[in-house]
């Protein structure tokens, strides 16, 4: 990843639920050579709605009901009248907390009830969910009484105007005990930096380091990225060893992101490190093989292995260039590129300490693409490429297509390759105001307009939230429970540490952090829990529920 200093990116480097799938191993790390044992995660909230089956009793054309619970709150069902009726099959009794709805931003607005049924037509109504007032635009929650469970729900929707009422979304939350093994966590390479430039960071008037604070919001592994030679203060290997030590103290796993670069190395970026320059193929692949051996050797020494590593980031384009460089005139192919590959694997696993488990991840940055991710990943096969875990980076405010496109690529991925996915980076904003304006550093945000947002999902910490807990959603539901985990990029960038060195110099992510621009928590710091009621807790007795900005 390469920042630049004015709104888009050069390059942006950017769980499901475990289920009986050979990433199941995550859960049951050694824990051999000091590993702290990881904190169980409680079962994250899953929108049973989206493997469902929805009618209705009618839909305008073009917006039938099946948008209402296909994982896209920027897809609608529309009623083709003033009022209409949509009934949804969850496919068995589940246990549920909540429901959720978002109306799109356009429709009127409209009240609603809900009944809820564990066999057809038995419907029961739920006291607060009678002629309940919906306002377009902001997800919202609806807390149900303890111990409920139902197979069918029915919404039944009223339009204040007249005209026709379109939902965004109608999810279903409930806990799914198989969740509670998948890996969670968030990029908080970030954190020295910020911590030695003076920042502050706290979740509910306490306190804390990023490290702790993500731990308390439910994460049990820190992503961590390291470049070979970086300018002063920018992650590298001790810098990461000692983070590594938080991380532990905190009883959390490592991913490693391992860039082999001595700084930003995305899809447009793969410079060979300057100590490794005028080397050939043949030199860089028994480089690439002892640096990697050394690196993950160094962690376990200090007794802080890395439970999962990705050899290169989002590596769409190959690495170090031009020896490792793909798809291009005179470089070095896939046969070089996947050479070089094959020298990090051998490296990880040589210095990987017996008996402890190290996933090797391929990282690749088009998370909404089933075409051009399939391809990639057939590359990979093709040649021999060993690996264990999919990453993927998604980020829509930077141009890729909405959400359905990313459940597309991760269930067409799980079906082809049956492999876990894991989503390496996301990240989504909770303002378009720009936080690096009262620096004076002049750095633009790469989120700065409406026409960047996902319909569906306000640039609020309500939206950020539920952008976030529908992607974990779509995880859940991927075929052969192959949806692995899913980590958030940058959390803790808040205003104060640059992309580069130099004056005048700012961060453009300020405003897609967990954190507003002074470091408090927002509440979208919980985006592995139950959103209705994160919700709650930011507004006690509210219903429906809204986070607004």
């Amino acid at each position: 990843m390469r920042r630049t200093p004015h709104g888009w990116p050069l390059g942006f480097g950017a769980a499901a639920l475990l289920l009986v799938t050979p990433f199941a191993t995550v859960a049951a790390v050694s824990q051999s050579h000091g590993a702290a044992r990881p904190p169980r995660t409680a079962a994250p909230a899953v929108n049973w709605a989206l493997s469902g089956a929805a009618t209705a009793t009618t839909a305008e054309s073009g917006y039938p009901a099946s948008n209402a619970i296909d994982g896209n709150a920027g897809t609608d069902w529309c009623t083709s009248g003033w009022t209409g009726t949509l009934t949804v099959d969850l496919g068995q009794v589940r246990a549920l907390d909540d429901l959720g709805i978002t109306l799109d931003s356009a429709s009127p607005s409209a009240s609603a009830s809900i009944e809820l049924a564990t066999t057809a037509g038995g419907w029961q109504q739920v006291p607060a969910l009678r002629d309940v007032a919906l306002d377009p635009g902001s997800p919202m929650y609806f807390p149900l009484p303890r111990r409920t469970s139902a197979r069918y729900a029915e919404l039944t929707v009223y339009s204040d105007t007249g005209a026709d009422v379109c939902v965004g979304e109608f999810r279903a939350y409930g806990p799914d005990p198989a969740a509670s093994g998948m890996a969670l966590g968030a990029d908080l390479s970030f954190t020295p930096q910020e911590l030695a430039a003076g920042a502050t960071f706290s979740y509910q008037g306490r306190q804390a380091s990023p490290v702790t604070i993500m731990r308390e919001a439910g994460a049990n592994y820190v992503r961590m990225r390291l470049w070979v030679d970086p300018p002063p203060g920018y992650s590298n290997l001790a810098s990461d060893l000692a983070l590594a030590r938080q991380v532990r103290a905190n009883g959390m796993k490592i991913y490693l992101d391992i860039m082999y670069s001595d700084f930003w190395a995305d899809p447009q970026h793969q410079n060979i490190p300057a100590a490794w320059q005028g080397q050939d193929l043949a030199q860089l692949t028994a480089t690439v093989q002892s640096y990697t051996r050394q690196v993950i050797s160094a962690f376990a020494r200090q007794g802080t292995p890395v439970a999962m590593v990705s050899i290169g980031n989002e590596i769409r384009n190959g690495i170090l260039w031009p020896a490792g460089e793909i798809n291009c005139t005179g470089c070095g192919g896939w046969a070089s590129f996947t050479q070089l590959l094959k020298a990090g694997v051998a490296g990880a696993q040589a210095g990987n300490p017996p008996g402890h488990k190290l996933l090797i991840m391929m990282h690749y940055d088009q998370g909404a693409s089933f075409t051009l991710s399939s391809a990639f990943y057939s590359g990979l096969e093709s040649y021999g490429v060993p690996f264990d875990v999919i990453g993927l980076s998604y980020y829509p405010v930077l141009g890729e297509p909405p959400i359905s496109g990313l459940r597309a690529n991760v269930d067409g991925l799980a079906t082809e390759f049956g492999k876990p996915i894991v989503i390496a980076e996301t990240q989504y904003p909770w303002t378009l105001a720009n936080g690096n304006s009262p620096l004076g550093d002049g750095t633009g945000d790469f989120a700065w307009q409406t026409s960047q947002l996902d319909p569906g999902y306000p640039a609020t910490p309500g939206g950020q939230l539920s952008f976030v807990t529908d992607e974990l959603s779509i995880l859940a539901q991927a075929p052969g429970g192959l949806g692995a985990g899913l980590f958030y990029w940058a959390p803790d960038w808040i205003p104060g540490v640059p992309w580069e060195p130099g004056a005048g110099i700012g961060s453009p992510n300020v405003n897609m952090t967990l954190f507003n621009f002074a470091g408090q928590a927002l509440p979208s710091i919980n985006i592995f829990a139950n959103p209705a009621q994160v919700c709650e807790r930011a507004n006690p007795g509210s219903s429906p529920c809204v986070i607004g900005g």
